[in-house]
This record gives structure tokens, C-alpha cells and sequence, in this order.
């Protein structure tokens, strides 16, 4: 969350980033709010400990009388006086109406991220161009053509939003992850493989609750009585894995991905350009994640965007890169820069991995800190997080970007080996 010593010391500051995304009357409304509640808070405490001061000077006056032999001079009547109880309960209360509120508002966007949504999003890279293609198929029919992917028993078993890789398909799908997996191990990452079910608290340190609390799946509170959910990127398992600890300073930046399935309560694809796998309810992700020093921050992100872009050069996609506007980036993200892969069918681009940087919001909820080499006083990390890449964008990407005119389906270099086979074909 955000730093109530920035608001008091650069509220302007703050309601002018703030309003990047919210309305300004809105982000006026919650600082007068937090304000009000930060007074309490401190009017609280200077009361709590003048009142822990008097009771310390009275047993002092006590002890030394009766070491003298005199009688003990009276104490201040308690009449109209409140009680320490009292005060510990009210700033109990205070400190949590303060905690959460704090909790709701989103990270400060970075100074070079423009106000607004979709609309405002800036591209900034290109990479190649877009594949000539005279009569273009898309994914769904190329899918079908080929038998990778059985939409009709995903949906038998699922419901709607849910696929089944067949073949194939599921062996293109699961080439595409081991493949990631080893790049991955290449660029110093430590590869990860955590729960898919993961307690509260990890999704309130990711910053995806409470505001989206019903975006994902929860465990009935009778099975799960701690409250559990399925991650809906391993972005939130990594984050939580560090919860409330201490990092080695000499080993930042801390670099870690996972591989999981990501599970998401979203609604399913309808549009044109977001149908077959695009868009469900459960797909595959590699996550790369780094755990940084303030001061390494910028190196780390242009480092993780990089290194995402050389994934999908090396599949040999055309692609471009964006730099999101407020409105359109995750709440927990100062910045994030979107990587997008050309889908010939509908003439658009797509996702295949957002590397966002974090600041120290998420830490600050997580309790992830470092200590200063030399010093006692520890401070918050810098968090990142990139998909290295989503495999379900990636799949239709290579279905229609390196489609042939006879319904076959061209196999990227890097990934022949472990298919067997350079040229998918119909069967």
C-alpha cells in the first residue's frame, strides 16, 4: 500500500498521481478521509503514552515514599479521566479503519504514465512485420484442421471458458512451456513450483484483494476454513512465499519464475477476438518475478522486458510493445509495458506478457523487506513481475501468424526438435 508519511509530508503529490486513474474528487474524499483517520491515530498514541508516563511517575512516587517511610501522596482521581483500556481499544479500531482504507487505494502510477484507459496506451517497439497472408484462417479452424484442440469436450468437462489440447496441440502446448522453462533457467531465474491453492493473505500482499476479491475461485469457507483460493497468476503465489521476511541484501536483485496453471473467474471470449484460447478460465503461464533494491528497479525492468521480447523473437513472432496508460494497468503497478503478438484474423494485437514494476506498494503489504548493509533500519523492496510468456496467446499466435496456404501450420524453429516435426498438418 502507499506510504502515509508521502501523504502528510506531498499530499499534492499524491492526489495529482492519484488521479491518473481515479476521479479527483474521489482521490480528494479518501486522503480527507485517511488524514482524519492519521490525526486519530496520533492524537491516540501522545495520549496513550502521556497516560503510560503519569501511571510510571505515580508508582515511582509511590515506591520512593514508602522506601522513606512517608505516606504516599494521593493520585490524580481517576473522575473524568479515560481509561488506558479504553484508549488501547479506540486506536485498535482506528489502525484498522486506517489499514483499510489505505488497502483500497491503488500504487501511484510513474511519472511517465499518461492518465486514461485503452485509449492512451502508447506503442513504443515493433518488431518484424505482419506475415502476408492471402486467404487467413484463424486459430479456432486452423485448431480443428489440425486436431489440437477440442473446444467441444473442454466444454463438456468445464463448462464455458474451458478448452482441452489434444495431440499435438498438447504436445505444442507442453513444448512451448518446457521450452520457456528452459530459457527461463538460461536468464538466471530460479525456477519455482508452488501451490495452486494459496491463503487470503497472499492475495491481499499481491494487491488483487480486497478490490478483486470475486475475480477469482474461491474454497468454501467449511472445506477452507483459513480462506483459500486458486491463484489466478503465480505472480501472487511468488510474492506470498516471501511474506514478513528479510531478504539478504547481498543477494538482490532476487530473480525467481514458476510455472502454473492460472485459474480466473473473467468472462470467457465471445468477441471475434477473443475466442478458442485466447481468453478462458484456466491457461498456462511462466511467471518471472524480482525482488529488488529501489536503485536497481529501473536496470530490472528494462532488463525483464527485454528478455520477455527475446522469447517471442526467438519463436520468430511479429509483435509490438506498449507502454499502458493508468486506467489500463494493473492497480498494484507504477508502470507496465505490454508485449503484443499480431493475430492475422482479426488485425489486432494481443497479450503475451505484461512486465510491470511495482515500487514498493505490494512489499509494504507483504512485509518483504532488506536491511541496509551495516545498519539496523530495514526498508522495502522493489517488486517486478513479467509473464515469460502466456502460452495460451502464444499457441494461436504460431497457429495464424505461420499458417501455409494448404491448412498446414509451420513449427518455430526452436521448438522442432521437441515436437518432432517442423510443418503441422491437417490430418
Amino acid at each position: 500500500m502507499l506510504d502515509m508519511e508521502l501523504i502528510r509530508k506531498d499530499r499534492d503529490a499524491v492526489a495529482s498521481a492519484l488521479a491518473k486513474r481515479l476521479d479527483l474528487a474521489e482521490v480528494t474524499r479518501a486522503l480527507d478521509e485517511l488524514s482524519q483517520l492519521d490525526q486519530q491515530r496520533r492524537s491516540l498514541i501522545t495520549e496513550i503514552d502521556g497516560e503510560r508516563q503519569r501511571r510510571k511517575a505515580e508508582a515511582r512516587a509511590y515506591a520512593e515514599a514508602k522506601r522513606a517511610g512517608r505516606e504516599p501522596e494521593p493520585t490524580v482521581a481517576e473522575a473524568g479521566r479515560r481509561q488506558l483500556a479504553e484508549l488501547e481499544t479506540e486506536l485498535g479500531e482506528v489502525q484498522d479503519q486506517l489499514r483499510v482504507r489505505m488497502s483500497e487505494l491503488p500504487n501511484l502510477p510513474a511519472d511517465d504514465v499518461v492518465p486514461g484507459g485503452k485509449e492512451a496506451n502508447r506503442v513504443v517497439k515493433t518488431f518484424g512485420e505482419p506475415p502476408a497472408i492471402d486467404k487467413v484462417r484463424d486459430h479456432v479452424e486452423l485448431s480443428r484442421l489440425l486436431g489440437l484442440v477440442d473446444h467441444e469436450r473442454g466444454v463438456k468437462l468445464g463448462g464455458s471458458g474451458f478448452w482441452m489440447y489434444t495431440g499435438l496441440g498438447a504436445r505444442l502446448e507442453w513444448a512451448l512451456v518446457n521450452w520457456l522453462i528452459d530459457q527461463n533457467v538460461a536468464a538466471g531465474y530460479e525456477f519455482l513450483l508452488p501451490p495452486h491453492l494459496l491463503l487470503e493473505t497472499a492475495g491481499f500482499a499481491a494487491g488483487q484483494f480486497p478490490k478483486f476479491y470475486d475475480d477469482v475461485y474461491h474454497l468454501s469457507r467449511q472445506s477452507a476454513p483459513r480462506g483459500q483460493f486458486l491463484l489466478p497468476t503465480a505472480e501472487t503465489a511468488i510474492l506470498g512465499a516471501y511474506q514478513n521476511e528479510i531478504l539478504d541484501t547481498a543477494k538482490l536483485p532476487l530473480k525467481v519464475f514458476a510455472y502454473t496453471p492460472c485459474y480466473r473467474r473473467e468472462a470467457a471470449g465471445s468477441h471475434s477476438d477473443e475466442r478458442g484460447t485466447v481468453r478462458g478460465h484456466q491457461f498456462n503461464k511462466v511467471e518471472v518475478f524480482q525482488f529488488a533494491l529501489p536503485e536497481q528497479a529501473d536496470a530490472a525492468l528494462e532488463a525483464m522486458v527485454t528478455h520477455a521480447e527475446g522469447l517471442v523473437e526467438r519463436l520468430g513472432l511479429h509483435y509490438q510493445r506498449s507502454l499502458l496508460a493508468a486506467g489500463d494497468s494493473s492497480a498494484a503497478m507504477r508502470k507496465t509495458l505490454d508485449i503484443e503478438v499480431w493475430m492475422p484474423s482479426t488485425g489486432k494485437y494481443k497479450e503475451v506478457s505484461s512486465v510491470s514494476w511495482g515500487g514498493d506498494y505490494q512489499a509494504r503489504r507483504a512485509a518483504i523487506r532488506y536491511r541496509e548493509p551495516g545498519g539496523k533500519q530495514t526498508r522495502f523492496v522493489h517488486t517486478l513481475n513479467g509473464s515469460a510468456l502466456a502460452t495460451s496467446r502464444l499457441f494461436p499466435a504460431i497457429l495464424e501468424q505461420f499458417q501455409q496456404p494448404d491448412g498446414s501450420v509451420l513449427v518455430p524453429e526452436v521448438l522442432r526438435d521437441r515436437l518432432g516435426t517442423d510443418r503441422l498438418t491437417p490430418r
